[in-house]
């Protein structure tokens, strides 16, 4: 090259800066021009629903292990008459479940009491006396099938859509076909529980095959909540805004010469994304300026209820801010602090509804008093229901063995029909009886009261049109105001 060409010094300056002023410009512009068109290549653009629906905002509650239904939200009293004996047979059952159910086994009723709440006279057991009283806010889903009972594929399965690593996460997909509602916050934000992480660890909020853009953000439950987040010290405001600019205007030059990399992309946008949130974040996690009665209200106040009292409060903040999708996991891998419990069940749900009753409660009341519950679809899940009965005799402390035939669900807020409910298990709470409700059908109940249509929430890989519920499922309309 020849070096004549070069420019001297002034020059260089004078093109660089008047570059980035006009990068600046053309910033301003593109923010009216997205707002105005909802561009797609904009991953944080709000964009518009398919049909009118409430919910602006979903709160999704993973309770990591297998939540046991006939002790939390089905009462099955024939398996109390049926305690330490084994189940008659049971025609048309296949699978992991047939063979448990070939070797020996005692069958075990519920150490709980159950009673009838609300005008829809929910029947719930004593373990959740506070949740009890939103019966009637809740629409339950019973009898839903996961295609594995391990709870590797099974965690993923309900989280993704499917059993196997690589699909993007349900957060993903609403936040890719909604966009975000704060530019100065991640679209999905993801709250795991203090002690640990789930099984398949950040797998379960990845973005897949989708833009790197819509990956959940992991916020640390406890101190900063993202690491490096907090300014230079000794560097203002104004200077680190100069220097962003630079920053990207060389950013988006690097870009230029590559084209359609998303991921660089979604490194281009998370710097931007990580300046805005320095201001924003931080506010947000730091509860101080809560009144005390609020934090009450979820626990905060109580050593049992005030790790996930802090998840769900924070839960509520975010969607305040305009989050589009938080994920809360309670629950650790395999372990005593998951609901895994393949012995002794009766001291495990008390030990986890214990930790989340209150706080979810209070999660419910507080969006309700603020009038965002109608603005905020809230789902509980868990990766797989609980059999009836345990492998091997009677002694010891009893628990229950894992059951892809009956997982139990609920959701409330937005458009929501309370005091509703959709499928059933048989009276052994073994599996569902009449049509059978799939995990896709309830994620294409999600995305329907998202305001998106299954259909058109899609993305193309590996040749193929992909979407969260696969092959496709149906709306379950009984739940569905």
């Amino acid at each position: 090259m020849n070096p004549n060409a070069w420019p001297n010094r002034r020059e260089f300056l004078s093109r660089a800066w008047n570059g980035i002023g006009a990068l600046g410009l053309s910033g301003l512009l593109a923010d009216e021009l997205r707002a105005s068109t909802g561009n797609k290549f904009d991953p944080f653009a709000a964009q518009l629903t398919h049909f009118p629906r409430k919910a602006k905002n979903c709160i999704f509650l993973f309770m990591q292990g297998g939540v046991s239904q006939m002790d939390s939200f089905e009462h099955k009293p024939k398996l109390r008459e049926l305690h330490g004996k084994p189940l008659s047979r049971i025609p048309e059952i296949s699978g992991e479940l047939q063979g448990r159910l070939s070797f020996p086994h005692v069958t075990i009723g519920s150490p709980f009491e159950f009673a009838q709440h609300g005008q829809s006279g929910r029947w719930i057991s004593d373990r959740f006396p506070h949740l009890s009283q939103h019966v009637d806010d809740l629409a339950f889903i019973h009898g839903i099938k996961t295609d594995n009972q391990n709870h590797g594929p099974s965690t993923l399965h309900v989280n993704t859509g499917s059993q196997f690593p690589g699909s993007p996460s349900v957060g993903s997909w609403i936040s890719y076909g909604l966009g975000s509602g704060n530019r100065n916050m991640p679209g999905y934000v993801v709250i795991q529980d203090p002690r640990g992480a789930p099984v398949n660890g950040a797998a379960i909020w990845s973005n897949g095959f989708l833009p790197a853009a819509y990956q959940g953000t992991l916020l640390r439950p406890t101190g900063t909540p993202i690491l490096n987040l907090a300014s230079p010290k000794g560097v203002s405001r104004q200077r680190q805004r100069r220097e962003m600019d630079a920053l990207q205007w060389l950013n988006q030059r690097h870009l230029a010469r590559r084209g359609g990399d998303s991921e660089l992309e979604a490194r281009i946008s998370a710097y931007e994304l990580a300046f805005r949130m320095q201001t924003e974040a931080p506010e947000l996690m730091d509860l101080s300026n809560e009144p005390e009665h609020v934090k009450n209200l979820y626990g905060l106040d109580n050593g049992t209820t005030s790790a996930f009292g802090r998840q769900c409060l924070l839960a509520r903040r975010l969607v305040e801010s305009g989050v589009r999708h938080t994920l809360l996991v309670h629950g650790v891998q395999i372990s005593s602090s998951s609901w895994d419990d393949h012995g002794n069940v009766k001291g495990g749900m008390i030990r986890h509804c214990a930790e989340v009753d209150k706080p979810v409660s209070g999660l419910l009341a507080d969006l309700k008093q603020r009038g965002l519950l109608d603005e905020t679809l809230v789902v509980w899940a868990s990766e797989m229901g609980r059999t009836p009965f345990k492998n091997g005799g009677m002694s010891g402390n009893p628990g229950r063995e894992h059951n892809s035939w009956a997982l139990t669900m609920w959701m409330a807020g937005g458009d929501v029909k309370g005091g509703t409910t959709a499928g059933a298990t048989d009276e052994f709470s073994l599996r569902g009886i009449g049509e059978t409700i799939h995990v896709r059908d309830v994620h294409a109940t999600i995305l329907d009261l998202m305001g998106l249509n299954q259909e058109n929430v899609n993305f193309k890989h590996a040749g193929r049109i992909r979407k969260l519920t696969d092959i496709g499922g149906r709306i379950l309309k009984e739940v569905v105001a």
